[in-house]
């Protein structure tokens, strides 16, 4: 499955002009608040026409301003779970599924709807009205409703914005076994970074209407300036690993890299899990010398591949480390005295206590 979005759509004193390409996978449209990513997919279901642009779906237009197409809502085959899941609040859970089933072409063929249900976890629901159901069993409904109508692909709008950090935790991993399961490209909105390291491939980075990067997660966290444009959070990077080894003693996981092993407080692992550790650029030290004796548990060798001096108070300092680049934040004075530049050996310091806690990523 391929998407090709290209649209422009002046909406007063905000204007979108967004042009990207996606394919199969979870790819997460990401942006602070009011960056333009709900007009962006309410383009793509149709629900927004845009001014002029074109947008396609495995090559077939559904949307091109100079040809006359725009496909109607129904016809798109695109399923659209909304932050606030919008059930019918007068049918039951198994009243509002079989409404998607019903709402799919003649000969488009639904997913099952006992594999639905038993996929989202939902069989001790179907016969419960719905303002009976929690905030996280409304989402699983409304997305079990959107698979039913045989969409080949799903737009998710901040479908978790509204949850609480339990609930939230209880949706994500539905999100991902959905996508699994039923082979089917989701494009999510998120203006959460944990969201968007446990679901997502793929990142298309919303700024102002446009669209400030495209491609890997990893790639596209681990750009400070890219970052800051956006106002989406700290510099930092993000880290693929994989639980090899814990110390229940002291309550210490050792998740392996490439380039090191890193030593966190984390309980609960499985080993071998596979992970994405952030790590703050604020929170990563440098010297030019292995420091000794000190309480810093994760300390890596490196060679400094770039230095960015913006204008700005702090300068950001990349560091391969045997293939991982690692972001360090430090003051101008501190890069004087070290005379630290491209090329020049540095050990890298991170205090186990100062990582985010990682996050599984399928």
């Amino acid at each position: 499955m391929s998407l090709a979005v290209d649209v422009w759509k002046n909406l007063g004193a905000f204007t979108v002009d967004a042009r990207f390409d996606c394919t199969d996978g979870i790819t997460a449209l990401f942006g602070k608040s009011g960056a333009g990513k709900t007009s962006i997919i309410q383009m793509m279901a149709g629900l927004i026409r845009p001014q002029r642009g074109r947008i396609e779906i495995d090559g077939q237009a559904v949307f091109d301003s100079a040809q006359g197409i725009n496909v109607p809502p129904d016809r798109r085959r695109i399923g659209y779970v909304f932050q606030d899941a919008r059930l019918f609040p007068h049918m039951n859970v198994r009243r509002n599924l079989e409404y998607g089933r019903r709402r799919r072409g003649a000969s488009d063929a639904s997913p099952d709807f006992g594999e639905v249900v038993d996929v989202l976890g939902i069989g001790n629901l179907l016969d419960r009205r719905t303002h009976l159901l929690s905030g996280g069993e409304r989402q699983r409904v409304a997305i079990g409703r959107a698979l039913l109508s045989a969409p080949r692909m799903l737009l998710m709008d901040e479908p978790l914005a509204s949850l609480d950090p339990e609930r939230k935790a209880e949706i994500i991993p539905f999100v991902s076994k959905v996508q699994v399961q039923f082979r089917l490209p989701i494009v999510y909105v998120s203006h959460s970074v944990d969201e968007v390291l446990q679901l997502a491939d793929t990142m298309v980075l919303v700024a102002e209407g446009g669209i400030a990067a495209v491609g890997p997660v990893e790639d596209v966290m681990n750009r400070p300036d890219l970052v800051r444009i956006t106002g989406t959070g700290d510099a930092g990077s993000v880290i693929p690993a994989q639980v090899a080894d814990s110390d229940p003693n002291f309550g210490i996981t050792t998740l392996s890299f490439l380039g090191g092993e890193f030593r966190l407080p984390a309980a609960g692992l499985e080993q071998g899990k596979r992970l994405r550790l952030r790590v703050r650029a604020r929170d990563v030290s440098l010297a030019l010398t292995r420091p000794q004796d000190v309480s810093v548990m994760n300390i890596f060798e490196g060679t400094v591949t770039s230095v960015s001096n913006s204008g700005r108070p702090q300068t950001d300092v990349s560091v391969d480390v045997g293939g991982t680049i690692i972001w360090s934040q430090i003051t101008h004075k501190s890069l004087s005295e070290l005379d630290i530049e491209p090329g020049c050996t540095v050990y890298v310091m991170v205090k186990a206590v100062a990582i985010d806690d990682p996050v599984v990523h399928p």
